[in-house]
């Protein structure tokens, strides 16, 4: 027990490092900083369990931290992808602010990248547009998708209130067409907002959370 207790702190440091710490406490004070152990360390808990069990656990995590509110009464702003420190920050997230922190949490967590893709939808009942995060546990397997707007993890035929348009992960950038077919039609960088992100990422110590981390060692 003492040897598992050693390597989480060590994996938890890891994720939540001196830089970001910093920042953290010099921008946003203690109680951030203690959010950002929370969050590290039901990431790293969730490393040894199955995928299931992490898309779950981290889905109802974020909806849990974060209260729904849009960007223009957040950020002042019609459209800002929030970092995860922001948004815990803030106490607060739009759409694609869970989704965002759910993504680079999971990998974190050793799910592989090309299973997670950020997908913008429209929400038919709302009839409005939407980011929902695809788990895809197989390259043909259909999605399996975690949403803000429920706890429960369905997959995506099963979201008949959701009309896909576009979707990306770090890797990629596809067109989303009818029965699940997507088309790949370049790479994440044509979208400002996801570079903008990662740049602010780097600023505020998140550098970390952009490699996948080396599990079983």
């Amino acid at each position: 027990m003492l040897l598992v207790g050693v390597c989480l702190a060590q994996s938890v440091s890891q994720l939540i490092d001196k830089k970001l710490i910093e920042y953290a406490s010099d921008r946003y004070g203690n109680s951030v900083v203690k959010k950002l152990h929370t969050w590290g360390e039901t990431v790293v808990a969730q490393q040894p369990n199955s995928e299931q069990q992490k898309l779950q656990v981290l889905n109802v995590f974020f909806n849990e931290q974060l209260r729904f509110r849009d960007d223009i009464d957040i950020w002042k702003q019609e459209d800002y992808w929030a970092t995860p420190l922001e948004a815990f920050a803030q106490g607060a997230a739009d759409c694609e602010d869970y989704v965002i922190a759910k993504y680079f949490s999971l990998v974190q967590a050793g799910i592989a990248e090309e299973k997670l893709r950020i997908m913008y939808v429209k929400a038919l009942e709302l009839n409005q547009a939407h980011m929902v995060l695809a788990y895809y546990a197989t390259p043909r397997s259909q999605p399996l998708i975690l949403d803000n707007l429920i706890d429960q993890i369905k997959p995506a035929g099963k979201r008949r209130d959701l009309s896909p348009v576009y979707s990306f992960n770090a890797s990629g950038l596809w067109l989303e067409r009818m029965r699940g077919n997507s088309i790949k039609v370049g790479n994440p960088n044509r979208l400002n907002r996801w570079t903008d992100l990662l740049v602010r990422m780097k600023s505020q110590g998140l550098e970390a959370w952009f490699k996948p981390p080396q599990l079983g060692n």
